[in-house]
């Protein structure tokens, strides 16, 4: 045996050891970090996520230090203040042109602009290598603007952050949707769970009559908080619910008497699989972009609307993924051995099956975070569901078609969705090798 070979055994017996003393979790790190294009794919991603929480600092119309008649103030922090109430501008700083005053001395945030602002004396469409009317180098914009003026790079910066929020928060949505189900699901299956005739009667009845007078005689109540605003939606929402489960709460009390009867009080399984199974075969059914689009067009625009419809819709890949992978954990010997012990379903499901189940839901997010962002980007672009003055990449794509010759508007927000798209992707792949103990090298 060769000395290379012996130390390629040595390597690889204290790979084994660490990984006996360290657990799974470093054994996932290491195989990830063996993909080079997954990991300089996750490098970008802390990128994205470090663009999109100093956005306001990277690019913006306010100055980050000023001194302005002999009084120093920090214009970018004090804003954040103000937008929660806790402070207010002080007369003479109120609805100016920020770039006009007469400072002692400031320091400007590398792009001087916000999405919003308009530089009419570069508008039409100035291309970033275009002559462009500018005071200085520092005021250039490197990017282009678009019809109005706007500053490109701008758009793009702050454009991250509504891209990562939603696909972020929308999948933060369909990922507890998801794993409740999924969970139930899996780990219920058709026979854990035994209820009685009189419960199930009066449960399908509670189902059908709460929904008629929470959702169907509200209806029209619900279209119009649905055009009004997404805080409207919600609170109507929240009554409708309200409704929804004091008819069930009424109906699951008048069980108790008619469990006396021995034919109604006799317990049969409950289906929670095939219930949650079909559900999701129904939602899957249905196009979802479609689905989206619908849901949006009639609502007032609203960037929260998005993600909470995003995530609503998306939940079904991620409850299929943990019901899978609960079928195969219930009957570990370590939950068997929790059954013995007498601990109930829910404790069982919640500290020992689901943690141990979360792998592959890691990889769906990931996938799914792309879609998200690919989603929001074509809601953009068709100009469905975002309100007009936010800027987003889909937006600052859809501006393409209005200046055909504006090569710049179409090149880098398209490039920017593939790139975040893309590497999303990659992570998600990367993911999947780590977690797939046959790929194991």
């Amino acid at each position: 045996m060769s000395a290379e070979d012996t130390i390629e055994i040595k390597n690889t017996t204290s790979n084994n050891e660490v990984d006996k003393q360290q657990g799974f979790k470093a054994y996932v790190i290491r195989q990830y970090k063996k993909n080079k294009i997954a990991l300089v794919s996750l490098y970008f991603i802390f990128a994205l996520i470090a663009i999109a929480l100093f956005a306001d600092f990277i690019a913006n119309e306010k100055p980050l230090v000023a001194k302005y008649k002999d009084n120093v103030y920090f214009p970018v922090f004090r804003e954040y203040t103000v937008d929660l109430g806790l402070s207010e501008w002080p007369s003479d700083l109120q609805n100016i042109e920020w770039a006009e005053l007469d400072y002692d001395f400031a320091i400007w945030p590398p792009v001087p602009y916000l999405p919003q602002n308009l530089d009419f004396s570069n508008a039409q469409s100035v291309g970033p290598f275009d002559e462009q009317r500018i005071k200085s180098l520092h005021w250039r914009h490197w990017l282009g603007t678009d019809e109005l003026g706007r500053d490109i790079l701008s758009g793009m910066i702050h454009g991250t952050r509504i891209a990562l929020l939603v696909g972020v928060i929308s999948m933060g949505i369909a990922s507890f949707i998801g794993i409740i189900l999924g969970a139930l699901a899996g780990f219920l299956g058709d026979d854990r769970i035994k209820i009685s005739r009189a419960r199930i009667l009066m449960c399908i009845l509670g189902i059908f009559l709460g929904s008629f007078y929470a959702f169907g005689a509200r209806s029209y109540i619900l279209a119009d908080a649905i055009a009004q605003s997404f805080g409207s939606l919600l609170v109507e929402l929240f009554i409708s619910l309200l409704i929804f489960a004091l008819i069930m709460f009424i109906f699951n009390v008048l069980v108790r008497p008619l469990k006396k009867i021995p034919y109604l009080g006799e317990k049969r399984n409950l289906p929670v699989d095939m219930i949650i199974s079909r559900t999701i075969e129904i939602i899957v059914s249905v196009p979802s972009l479609f689905l989206i689009i619908s849901i949006v067009a009639i609502a007032k625009p609203s960037i929260f609307l998005v993600m909470t419809v995003i995530g609503a819709t998306s939940w079904t890949g991620i409850a299929r993924f943990i019901r899978a992978e609960l079928l195969r954990v219930r009957n570990l010997e370590y939950i068997e051995a929790a059954t013995a012990l007498g601990f109930n379903n829910f404790r069982i499901l919640m500290r020992h099956a689901i943690p141990n189940a979360l792998s592959p839901v890691l990889i769906a997010i990931a996938f799914g975070i792309a879609s998200s962002i690919l989603v929001e980007s074509i809601l953009s672009f068709l100009g469905i569901g975002v309100p007009a003055d936010t800027v987003t990449w889909g937006s600052l794509l859809s501006a393409a078609r209005r200046s055909a010759q504006a090569w710049w508007l179409a090149v880098f927000p398209g490039f920017a969705i593939f790139i975040t798209v893309t590497v999303f992707n990659l992570v998600g792949e990367g993911l999947t090798d780590a977690l797939d103990p046959r790929k194991k090298r």
